[in-house]
């Protein structure tokens, strides 16, 4: 089965700032996204996005050694994780994944294969890639949550 999937192209980094803040309208609810990407791609830029889109107005960094920002907003919590210095998935045992992910939020995770087998299933997997002139950011929905907020995704990028 095709999963439903939507490909978008930024010019530049206020772009994929701007894709963020679109996913953020797209996706309030309890939502788990994971990014992929090479190293500078943009994971970080787009969550920035998501964050501005959600009313974070303060500093995003990339978590890579903190490995997890949790961000409180009104309304809605949103988790960022980073999982690239993760050299085992059994890591994230102690990080306490289980009972940040028991809490609603919109979770983002950067290098999730890194925590494969102890991550829940994506509703959103986005990969965002080096293009001519900028980068090519693909969604694909892998759950009903995750389908509807591709949908509405897609009608707020026309």
């Amino acid at each position: 089965m095709t999963r439903p999937a939507k490909t978008i192209d930024a010019a530049d980094e206020a772009a994929l700032v701007a894709i963020g803040q679109t996913l953020a309208a797209a996706c309030r609810d309890d939502a788990v996204i994971f990014l992929h990407g090479d190293l500078g791609a943009g994971k970080t830029t787009l969550t920035r996005g998501v964050l501005r889109g959600l009313g974070y107005g303060g500093a995003v960094k990339s978590p890579t050694y903190t490995l997890v920002e949790p961000y409180e907003l009104p309304g809605v919590r949103v988790n960022h994780l980073d999982l690239y210095r993760v050299a085992d998935p059994g890591e994230l045992e102690y990080l306490g994944l289980d009972a940040l992910l028991a809490h609603p939020a919109v979770t983002l995770i950067e290098w999730p294969e890194r925590g494969t087998g102890w991550l829940p299933t994506p509703d959103l997997e986005v990969w965002i890639d080096y293009a001519t002139g900028g980068r090519s950011v693909r969604f694909e929905a892998l759950t009903p949550l995750g389908e509807a907020a591709l949908e509405r995704l897609g009608k707020n990028l026309q």
